[in-house]
């Protein structure tokens, strides 16, 4: 861990100044307390860096809790084992997942199937509970649980140390999430108009504890947490179908995890109640459950937490990006990306060439850095990849 200023610290030992020069940005807010937390997967985000823990006293910024608001990771350890799937055509069970599941954005069901029935109605409950219409945002939100997105959102069959089968994947709220946080960011950018507020930037806009604005985003931020572990859920669900299909056995859950990433709660820390926006960090009290992936090709991570106090109770949330998008299409090649991913069932195409491993930090050295913040339960490689374009 470095002590960058008085009210930032850092655990990246792989950082640009560009992304520490935004972290120290949003440090200096009146509101941080009693400090901003780098994660060792921390890179440039939209107005706050992704893989940092961010306290606020009496004020949320929600640009810096993040767009896809809930985003984060489930996993379930099966009873299967490694030699359950030796000699299996995997092709066949990747494309039985994605017929089950619709993948890239703007993807939806186009009918609402039996397991998401009672989530949705769960849904709705908590919507009029938060006096609000969720289909104000999006009209089709309830056809988009169970459905993926794109971007580095994915499905994975893997197999950890022991040659356990677990199955795993990374989502969020969808489409409703995205623009639930796209109009309170406007709210806050109006109100600090409205009221002469600088911002050094304006996606550090606020608002502030104790107003109709604050507790509306508060409410609907909730709804939006729930949405997208629900949406993990019901996924996770259809790939256990398959899975069993694949295998004509149904699963049995031997352990499961779910967990956010981008997300807000109020928590004690330093003696003081804050709210604490994780954008691209994970919850990691000493002995709770966590979700590390690395990137497309690579090793990911079932992790317990330390309770780092310093650190917030938080952890990083995967790789994190070295290369834009853009710059990672100008960088690696089809063919690159085809020998990082040898050995693993994946849909071949230059679609995914932006989530090259070599896009994203070597989640070993991530780890490393991240060795007094959580341990390593399990370590899974992943022999299945089903991603969205």
């Amino acid at each position: 861990m470095q002590k960058l200023t008085e009210r930032l610290v850092s655990w990246a030992s792989l950082i640009d100044d560009k992304t520490i020069e935004q972290a120290r940005t949003s440090s200096r807010m009146p509101f941080i307390y009693p400090h901003l937390a780098l994660m060792p997967d921390a890179h440039l985000g939209l107005g706050a860096t992704v893989g940092s823990v961010i306290p606020t006293r009496g004020a949320i910024m929600p640009a810096a809790v993040g767009v896809d608001i809930g985003c984060g990771m489930i996993a379930v350890k099966t009873q299967f084992r490694a030699a359950d799937l030796a000699g299996r055509d995997l092709a066949e069970l990747r494309q039985q997942i994605e017929r089950a599941i619709p993948l890239s954005a703007g993807r939806d069901n186009r009918k609402i199937v039996a397991t998401a029935e009672p989530r949705i109605a769960e849904l709705e409950a908590l919507a009029e509970t938060a006096e609000f219409d969720p289909a104000s945002y999006a009209g089709h939100w309830r056809n988009q649980l169970g459905s993926l997105g794109s971007g580095n959102h994915f499905i994975e069959i893997s197999l950890d140390e022991n040659d356990d089968v677990w199955m795993f994947l990374h989502s969020g709220s969808r489409g409703v999430g995205n623009r639930i946080a796209q109009h309170h960011i406007k709210v806050a950018q109006r109100l600090a108009r409205q009221w002469w507020i600088e911002l050094p930037h304006p996606d550090l806009a606020y608002l502030v504890e104790g107003t109709p604005e604050f507790a509306r985003y508060i409410r609907e931020l909730r709804w939006a947490q729930h949405f997208a572990l629900l949406n993990r859920e019901e996924m996770m669900d259809r790939v256990a179908n398959q899975l069993g299909r694949f295998l004509d056995t149904p699963v049995e859950e031997r352990e499961r995890i779910n967990c956010h990433h981008n997300f807000t709660e109020s928590e004690r820390h330093f003696g003081t109640q804050v709210w604490v926006s994780r954008k691209g960090a994970i919850m990691a009290d000493a002995g709770r459950p966590g979700l590390i992936p690395g990137s497309m090709g690579t090793a990911s991570y079932v992790v317990e937490g330390r309770g780092n106090p310093v650190a917030l109770n938080s952890s990083p949330h995967g790789a994190g990006r070295e290369y834009s998008r853009s710059a990672a299409r100008k960088t690696f090649t089809h063919e690159q990306l085809r020998e990082a991913m040898t050995g693993i069932e994946y849909r071949d195409t230059d679609a995914f060439i932006d989530e090259i491993p070599q896009a994203y930090k070597p989640i070993d050295r991530v780890m490393a850095d991240a060795a007094d913040l959580v341990t390593i339960r399990h370590t899974l490689r992943q022999i299945v990849n089903v991603k969205g374009d």
